[in-house]
Order: C-alpha cells, then structure tokens, then sequence
C-alpha cells in the first residue's frame, strides 16, 4: 500500500525567496560612458593628427619625446639657479602671480564701475564713449605705456593684464544692472529703500550672473595675454620661459607650455564655474 502524498508546508515569504544583491544600474554605466568616451576619442585623434604631422616634419618633435621630454622637466620643477634659470614650476607661479594682482585689480575697479554705469545712465552716456574708444585697442599696445610709466617690467605686465580684463567685467556688469526690471526698482522707491539696500539685496543678486560672465571672460584674456606679455618684457614666468626656450632650440619645452597654458586656463574657468554655481541664486 502506498503511503499517502504529503502537501509541503508553504515557506515564509522571507525563507522563500532568496535576497538579490543590488548590482550598480546600466543607465549609470551608460551616462558614465557617454562622458568619457567623446572626450577620450578627441585627444586620441588629436595625438594621432599630432604625430602624423610630426612623421611629416623633421622639425616638429612627436607626442612620445614631448612626453618623455616633460617627465624630465616635471622631475624637479622648483630648481632656482638664479632670475634667469628657474623650473617650470616658478615660472607658471610667477605668472599666475601676475595674472592674480592684475585681474584682481581690474575686479576691483570694474565691479563697481560696472554698477554705477548700469545704475546711472548720465554716467553711462559720459563713459560710453571712452569705453568705445580704448576698448578695442590691443592689450600689448598698451605694454610700452606701462614701460614708461612704471620703468619696470613686472608692473607693466600686470598693467596690460589690467587694461586688457577690465572691458568685460565692466560690460558685462552694466548689461546686468540694465536688464533689471524696473518694477523691482519701484518697489525699492516705494518701500524707500536706501541706495545700499537696492544694490545687495536687488541688484546683486540679479546681476551676479551677468558678473559672472565677465568675470570667467576677463580671466581668459588675461591668461592669454601674460604669455605675450612676459615674451617681451623677459625675466620670469611662462611667456619668457618659451621664449627662451625657443632661442635654445628647444621645442619639446615649447609645446609642454602651450599645452600647460591650456591647463591652467581651463582649470582657472572650472574654478569659476564652481564658483558661479556656488553663488547662483536661483539653483
């Protein structure tokens, strides 16, 4: 005789089904790809572009000895055998000293320029003119001005730093204050706010974008134009050190400046872009 067949008892929910571990998510995976591979894809063509011109060139050194030419150079950047003889790394400080009291300057004077100009319009109409006029001049027009006034290189080149990046933060901050609706403007006159009030808590925070527009512009210029700069005023920094670089003969030297002058420019807007998104009012 058989013995009868016996039902299983139903396991707990918890027993009967086995945990499942979190494994990380494919459309992580797939934003993460699609931000690393265009950029990788593009310095790989251009290091490809770079050593077929150099294959063609008998001049022009190639990716690999630029390479090896910069281990050798970042191996002691911080030598000092005197004004003329420094490491690289002194003389990317030196010019980022000379980009930090020029821009600094110009921030300075601009800002608040660039408000009572957007604020005022009798001034804007005064000072409309001169700006039209100096504006477009060359930044290394200027140099020779600076020569003679200040009879020393290392002013003169935060001079033309100066006059180079204070258009933008002036324009800039203007358009900002004039694009403010004049509504909240009649609100400050009929709440009889004081002219200090209608800046920090109107106008400021309205324009802080516009600011930082020309801000990120001001400190391009003038990290392009210190390189030109120190090319003909000599001594140090990162213009000079190409420079000198070139009557050696030296082109490996050459092209790891030109790539660390694209470095430091692009970190220097990153770190105003965090610095925008720091201060951004309406995120």
């Amino acid at each position: 005789m058989n013995a009868p067949l016996k039902t299983p008892l139903p396991l707990p929910a918890a027993v009967s089904k086995a945990p499942r571990l979190a494994l990380p998510g494919a459309g992580g995976v797939n934003n993460l790809a699609k931000s690393l591979v265009p950029p990788l894809l593009g310095i790989l063509l251009f290091i490809g572009v770079w050593a077929l011109i150099a294959s063609k060139s008998q001049g022009l050194p190639g990716p690999i000895s630029t390479w090896l030419s910069a281990l050798e150079l970042f191996a002691n950047p911080f030598y000092d055998n005197g004004p003329n003889d420094m490491g690289i790394g002194w003389n990317i400080l030196h010019s980022l000293k000379r980009v930090g009291i020029g821009f600094g300057l110009a921030a300075l004077v601009g800002i608040p320029l660039g408000f009572a100009i957007g604020r005022f319009a009798f001034l804007a109409g005064m000072l409309s003119p001169i700006i039209s006029l100096l504006r477009p001049v060359s930044p290394l027009a200027w140099l020779p001005i600076g020569l003679l006034v200040f009879e020393a290189a290392g002013p003169a080149s935060i001079w033309v730093i100066f006059i180079s990046s204070i258009w933008p933060i002036i324009l800039n901050t203007a358009a900002g204050v004039a694009s403010v609706p004049q509504d909240y403007l009649n609100v400050a006159r009929v709440l009889k706010l004081s002219e200090f009030k209608v800046l920090t808590r109107i106008l400021f925070p309205a324009v802080l974008p516009h600011l930082m527009t020309g801000i990120r512009l001001a400190i391009g210029v003038a990290w392009l134009v210190i390189v030109a700069a120190e090319m003909l005023t000599g001594g140090t920094g990162l213009g000079f050190w190409v420079w000198d670089e070139w009557n050696n003969l030296n082109v490996e030297h050459i092209l790891i400046a030109i790539i660390i002058v694209g470095l430091v420019g692009l970190a220097l807007e990153q770190l105003l872009l965090l610095l925008a998104k720091r201060f951004d009012y309406a995120s």
